[in-house]
Order: C-alpha cells, then structure tokens, then sequence
C-alpha cells in the first residue's frame, strides 16, 4: 500500500496545509461550473476548483479522465463550454496572450524544438512575455535567465544544442524558461514522463524549492502516485471528467479510491522511502 506516514505527520503541520503558505490565501485560480471538451464531447464537466495563492497541488487520475484538458482549459487555450476560469482573479477568457503568460507559465511533456537552439536561448524564450517590443531584452531580461539558469543547475549546460541532451536535461531548460518568466502561477503536464529516477526527485524538488521559497501557486499533472503524495500537499483525484476527491494524499489515495478510481489493487503502489 502507499505509505503515507510521512504525508500523515505534514498533515498536522500548518506549513503543510498549503503547501507552506496560508492557506486562507485568496484564489490564484477558479474553475467556476466548468464544462470542456472537442467536438462537441465534453472532457471534464461540472468542475469546481479553488486553488489559492502559494499552493502546491497535483491532478491525478487515470487517462481520458482530463488532466491534460482541465490545465488547456486554464491557460487559455481551449474556452470552456459552459462556467468560468479565473486567474489570479480574472476572467481568463477576456485576458489576451502576453496577459496570460506574465501570470501563468506552462512545462509542456517534453516538447520538442523544431531547429538547433542553444540552452540558453530556449531559456530566455520565458522572458518574451516582459520584454519591450521595441528595444527587446533589458539587462533584467539577461539577469533573470542567468538566475533561473544557474536555480536548475544548467551552467554546464550553456552553450549546447537543447535537441542534443536526454530528456531529463531538456525537461530541466523547459523548466528553467518557466522560472524566468517570473509568473506567479505554474503549470506543468506530466514534467516527469519517460524520465529516470534521479531527474524525477531533481524536477519535485525544484517545485517544491519553487514554492515554498518564492511563493509560486504549482499545478501539476502527475501520473506517478507515489511522487505526488510525497511532494504535493494537496492531490485533486479526477475520474471521467469530475473531482472524485480533493484533499491530503492520505485521504485522495485511501485504499478503496485507488482501487474504485484505478482499478488496481492498492498494494501494488508503493512509495519510496
């Protein structure tokens, strides 16, 4: 079974009930009666969600159960077909692009780049959104993309062709274009796809450096359980298009949800030490 002995002895500390913030925080993000989907099916229906300012939560549930659609839904990129999203306390839908992306950067899965980039240009692609059409990069553009640089760690990697590393180490510039863009809010689907081990603990335990140091709201998608009960202090549990939970992983991943939800037997997930 998932150990969650750890997660239970967060749980009754008051750093941990939003992810080291307040949690009585005003809402970074809203999801008001949201229904989406394509071609006329709905994905996700009916879903009401509040997450406030400085939290760190991650969606999980099976495939098909809309993670991927809910997050498209929050930035912007497919309108929902009934209710309302808000972020940081506007309505989504009347925000243009550059308006979105100063208060919401997204870790896409492993996206790919289309033609020979250097680490650090991909990198400072985050700061597109602050820069003056005119005059282009200020010295505070060039400074934020060599801190967010040297926060993951790429300083070995400057200079490199991104289509060139592992995936572990394209994940970590994707992540680092997202840190210098400065957004309040941060999205991310399934940052640790097809990555070993080590880059998985590397990625959560820069989110979690993210948040509780600067104060950055986290949503991610996970598929990994045991990942997102160890690193995110709250878990949103979707299944068919609808919150089947919403809470501490403890409770999210009780045994008889993880067997009703999954449906596999619980004791086949295991957390590691």
């Amino acid at each position: 079974m998932i150990d969650t002995s750890e997660v239970d002895s967060r749980q009754s500390d008051p750093r941990w009930s939003g992810g080291g913030r307040d949690s009585g925080a005003s809402p970074a993000v809203e999801f008001g009666s949201v229904s989406a989907g394509y071609r006329g099916r709905d994905v996700v229906s009916d879903i009401d969600l509040s997450i406030g300012a400085g939290e760190r939560v991650a969606l999980i549930g099976p495939n098909g159960a809309g993670k991927s659609t809910l997050l498209r839904v929050l930035a912007g990129l497919l309108p929902p077909r009934t209710g309302e999203v808000r972020l940081l306390g506007q309505n989504v839908a009347e925000l243009d692009r550059p308006a979105i992306a100063r208060r919401l950067a997204v870790v896409p899965q492993l996206a790919a780049l289309p033609f020979a980039t250097r680490v650090e240009e991909v990198v400072a692609l985050g700061r597109l959104p602050h820069e003056d059409a005119l005059r282009g990069p200020r010295e505070a553009d060039r400074a934020a993309v060599a801190a967010a640089i040297d926060r993951v760690g790429l300083r070995p990697l400057v200079g490199r062709d991104a289509r060139e590393l592992s995936l572990g180490e394209r994940q970590l510039v994707f992540l680092a274009l997202a840190v210098a863009q400065q957004a309040p809010v941060l999205l991310l689907d399934e940052p640790t796809v097809h990555l070993d081990l080590g880059h998985q603990v590397q990625i959560m335990e820069l989110l979690r450096d993210l948040n509780e140091r600067d104060g950055t709201t986290i949503l991610a998608v996970l598929h990994d359980l045991s990942l997102a009960a160890h690193f995110f202090p709250r878990l949103v549990l979707l299944d068919v298009g609808r919150i089947a939970s919403d809470g501490p992983p403890a409770e999210v991943l009780a045994p008889h949800r993880v067997r009703s939800v999954f449906r596999v037997d619980p004791g086949l997930i295991r957390a590691p030490a």
